[in-house]
């Protein structure tokens, strides 16, 4: 099994005919993505040759060639035509606030948004929108979500790793794929990029909750960084709900205290937000965390071979 996406999802793309969107859906289709449509009310009823050679788990069974996506004027009007159930939102941030919204207006039950740079006050409102409507956001500001060798939304790499039996969150996308090359040996049910702004859809424990009920999912990694109180919260939520090993991950052990390292929400002030802090919270709940990558790697190979 896998966790939020399979291999029946009907993708849209929302901002498709732009530069980012061609490139992404390219990648996406040749995943073995079900793209079923891409969003732009200037360029509706026209369509989007891809060029599409197979890569990642499956390539094989797959045949090279030219997919035309359709590009409808709005997500509504898509989701009616195609029957699509996943949005995944490559719109400019400016714009990336009326892109989500018109989405869950449409009824898309989960909405994947790469955008990063949005303002945290349009996020917080289309959080709180998305929320209220039931509709599961990942991001902004991630790599996305990817259930190998059954669909990839979003702009993680596809033939870095296959399917297998470990769960993956995380708060940075190169770490996300660093660390599945790391165990492409074992391959993973799911891997998901939650983004690191402050305000995100999907958090580590929404991703835990879900591992921890995914019958092929034997193993989870976590992998989180400085700024906030997410990983605190989640080694709680571990402690109390999360029956299956954890192995987890924290950057940021040198950054200098009080500067903002990359990610919007990778704050640290005094002690609160250290990862020595979150080190020692999820080591309290049972997590065994590695210094680096691959020392995390080595751990949960060790966990599963053991």
């Amino acid at each position: 099994m896998s966790i939020f996406l399979d291999a029946n999802s009907r993708v849209i793309v929302q901002g498709m005919t732009g530069a980012e969107g061609q490139k992404h859906t390219r990648r996406m289709l040749a995943a073995g993505t079900t793209v079923v449509g891409g969003v732009n009310p200037r360029k509706a009823g026209t369509t989007v040759d891809f060029d599409v050679k197979p890569i990642g788990p499956g390539a094989e069974e797959r045949t090279a060639g030219t997919v035309s996506v359709p590009v409808y004027g709005t997500v509504a009007e898509a989701k009616e035509t195609t029957g699509a159930d996943v949005s995944v939102v490559f719109v400019p941030p400016a714009h990336a606030k009326g892109a989500v919204i018109e989405a869950v207006d449409a009824g898309i039950p989960l909405v994947v948004i790469i955008t990063e740079g949005i303002p945290v006050d349009d996020t917080a409102e289309f959080f709180t929108y998305a929320q209220s409507k039931g509709v599961r956001l990942i991001g902004p500001n991630c790599p996305g979500i990817i259930s190998p060798g059954k669909s990839n939304v979003g702009i993680t790499p596809a033939d870095i790793t296959g399917p297998g039996r470990i769960g993956l969150v995380s708060k940075s996308g190169t770490l996300t794929y660093q660390m599945m090359y790391e165990l492409r040996d074992i391959g993973f049910t799911t891997a998901i990029g939650i983004g690191g702004d402050p305000i995100i859809g999907t958090t580590h424990i929404d991703a835990l909750e879900a591992f921890e009920a995914d019958p092929d999912t034997e193993l989870i990694v976590m992998i989180g960084e400085i700024g906030g109180d997410a990983e605190e919260r989640a080694a709680e939520y571990i402690k109390a709900n999360v029956t299956k090993p954890v192995v987890g991950y924290v950057a940021g052990f040198t950054a200098p205290e009080g500067k903002t390292m990359g990610h919007a929400g990778a704050i640290v002030s005094g002690s609160s937000g250290t990862a020595e802090a979150k080190k020692v919270a999820l080591e309290a709940a049972g997590v065994k965390v590695g210094k680096t990558p691959t020392e995390t790697a080595r751990l949960a190979r060790e966990l599963l071979q053991g």
